[in-house]
């Protein structure tokens, strides 16, 4: 941190906060191209992005020198464009990321500084913006921001409304926003609607029983739980549960394969699907819910929970959260010996075992370290 006074800018230069846009009168000591009104906004955009992209905003925020020839400049001008491109892409990640973990307080700056660049590449009126809108909305409805999350919806929804080229993808986030605006709002038949259109959307995309289809599902099942319609609710939460569970058993058999083979890939070969860091954000957040809501069930259902139990115990060996896994595994056991032996009985057998065994690897190199 470095104390600016704003009497000393250049003639026709206002330094302005990064977060609020009012007189700066603090500087970024790392990256000395970053301003904020106090200390409170600098942590709070550490906190959330500036961390992560203080060296990058250097290129990007230093005047360009001086270059002869065209083609140096051309290179300049192309070099310039990939590197904010990059910063969009990184900052709109990581304000999906911390969505995912409820972290909306800390969402906000990341997600502005992805909208800054969004519109500083593609213009005020680009589809390319309409991501990012969405955040800022999820983000404002989580903090009971409603006014404010309403203003960034209506961005959203004139803009793909006048788009010829919309994928259906961002129109299911469109509707799945909306359908949290009006779920926070106590409007609950508009938000089904809404949900409902989410869900179609995102089946044309990839299929009614795929992952990316879920989260209109969950959302839908929560109203329903809201409304004490539980035979409806605990329908839709199953699906969202089978779901996942098909994912990551799909996802983990090819890791125990791979184990057997003795090749380790944990998902570095390009064309290999696995799990990114906001889809394992997503599944935590469903999941945990889920759990949550089956472990306090007045009746608890064996078949349901050692699924729901199964699905987490996936998700942190997939993770390589290998503790995680082993816990989450010890609750799993017992719900098992309830139910008849079958096919899952023994992929759960066998994932405990490689759990059990990753954890051992990392007692014996961390004793051969030490």
């Amino acid at each position: 941190m470095a104390n600016v006074n704003p009497l000393s800018n250049p003639k026709g230069v206002k330094r302005q906060c990064e977060l609020c846009g009012s007189p700066a009168y603090v500087q970024c000591s790392g990256c000395k191209v970053t301003y904020y009104c106090d200390v409170g906004h600098q942590r709070t955009d550490w906190t959330s992005i500036h961390e992560k992209i203080c060296q990058l905003l250097i290129p990007v925020r230093t005047p360009a020198p001086f270059l002869n020839s065209a083609a140096e400049r051309a290179h300049a001008v192309d070099q310039l464009l990939q590197r904010k491109k990059h910063l969009i892409e990184l900052t709109t990640k990581e304000a999906q990321r911390l969505l995912y973990e409820g972290r909306h307080v800390d969402a906000i700056p990341a997600a502005t500084h992805s909208l800054s660049f969004s519109v500083d590449v593609y213009g005020l009126r680009s589809v390319e913006l309409v991501q990012v809108y969405l955040i800022l909305a999820e983000a404002n409805i989580g903090l009971g921001h409603l006014t404010q999350a309403e203003e960034y919806l209506s961005h959203a929804y004139w803009t793909v409304l006048k788009s010829t080229d919309c994928s259906n993808s961002i129109r299911s986030k469109l509707h799945r926003n909306l359908g949290l605006l009006y779920s926070a709002k106590g409007e609950f038949e508009e938000s089904l609607r809404h949900l409902s259109n989410d869900v179609y959307f995102a089946s044309t995309v990839s299929g009614p029983s795929q992952i990316s289809t879920s989260g209109g599902f969950f959302h839908m099942a929560n109203i329903f739980f809201r409304q004490n319609r539980m035979d409806i609710a605990d329908s839709l939460y199953s699906e969202v549960t089978d779901i996942w569970h098909t994912h990551l058993s799909r996802l983990v058999e090819v890791q125990i394969q791979a184990s057997l083979r003795s090749v380790t890939v944990w998902f570095d070969d390009a064309d290999q699907e696995y799990l990114d860091e906001n889809q394992e954000a997503e599944a935590l957040q469903i999941l945990s819910a889920i759990y949550d809501i089956r472990e306090q069930a007045p009746k608890k259902e064996p078949n349901k929970m050692a699924k729901i139990l199964h699905a987490l115990t996936m998700l942190f060996f997939l993770s390589r959260d290998f503790n995680k896994a082993s816990e989450w595994g010890k609750k799993l056991l017992p719900m098992t010996e309830q139910l008849a032996r079958d096919d899952q009985s023994d992929s759960i057998a066998v994932l405990i075992e490689n759990i059990e065994g990753k954890l051992n690897t990392k007692q014996v190199a961390y004793q051969q370290d030490t």
